[in-house]
């Protein structure tokens, strides 16, 4: 069976999927394998098995084994799965070495990407007929971008280096009912723990088709002082993100329930 994806198309048999990239200007594929052998080496069992790659054809492809379990995002999340993807989020954290972190690029996202794609954004942002409340939401974040650095929440003790796939979308995580294994690493790379949890927090898939209680899943991490101030400014640096992406041209009235832009900016207003 063939399932299409906006990036590649996965081809499933009983115990392996083959992803054939349909994009692959960005390195897709050599990150999905790097990352698929990293796992492998420090935590197997948390995400597929390598098993082939064909990095230089075209299109290319990466075989691995294929796992069960249903993903998060479409369902409410209970609580045995938050656990469990947290468990799993930290071991992937603990086992990859701080060596072997620093020899990797950085992943596709990352702060200082999101903080200066939010701010080109706005600076050329069109006006349009929006809604009330995201006029409101617009204007709040522009106000709280021109006091907020990320240098401020940037510090040693804030940004612990870890291993991640810098998408938080939570369609990335299989639940067998007892524990959570990874998917899809074609953005991943050279991350920050906190980073890595505001992507999963603040992530559209959290919320417009899923249930996800990211206070209790945020709770469950031992987070320092730092490092919960730069998940809180991650946030909202990314809610502003997700509310442009969803003004934006191509941005999303065909893939989201109409309204989703309003509820966004209700979120960010929140977090503001």
């Amino acid at each position: 069976m063939t399932v299409l994806r906006s990036t590649h198309q996965l081809h499933l048999a009983d115990d392996v999927v083959t992803k054939r990239f349909t994009s692959w200007g960005r390195g897709e594929a050599l990150r999905e394998w790097r990352g698929l052998t990293l796992l492998h080496r420090f935590a197997p069992g948390l995400a597929p098995a390598p098993l082939t790659a064909a990095l230089d054809a075209e299109p290319p492809e990466v075989t691995m084994s294929r796992l069960d379990g249903t993903p998060l995002r479409g369902t409410v999340v209970p609580r045995p799965a938050l656990r469990a993807l947290a468990r799993t989020l930290s071991a992937v954290h603990r086992a990859v070495p701080g060596q072997a972190v620093a020899a990797i690029p950085t992943g596709a996202w990352h702060a200082r990407r999101v903080d200066t794609h939010v701010r080109g954004r706005l600076a050329r942002r069109p006006d349009g007929p929006w809604e009330p409340v995201v006029r409101e939401a617009l204007a709040a974040g522009e106000r709280w971008l021109a006091g907020a650095r990320l240098e401020s929440v940037s510090g040693a003790d804030a940004v612990h280096p870890v291993f991640g796939l810098t998408d938080g979308n939570i369609a990335n995580y299989l639940y067998d009912g007892a524990r959570v294994r990874l998917l899809d690493f074609e953005d991943a790379g050279r991350s920050d723990r906190a980073f890595e949890l505001a992507e999963i927090s603040s992530h559209l898939s959290t919320w417009v088709d899923s249930t996800f209680d990211v206070d209790f899943f945020l709770g469950l991490f031992p987070l320092t002082e730092a490092e919960s101030a730069r998940i809180e400014h991650l946030r909202r640096l990314n809610a502003l993100l997700w509310l442009g992406n969803l003004l934006s041209d191509n941005g999303t009235p065909r893939r989201n329930p109409p309204g989703t832009a309003e509820r966004q900016a209700e979120r960010l207003l929140a977090l503001l």
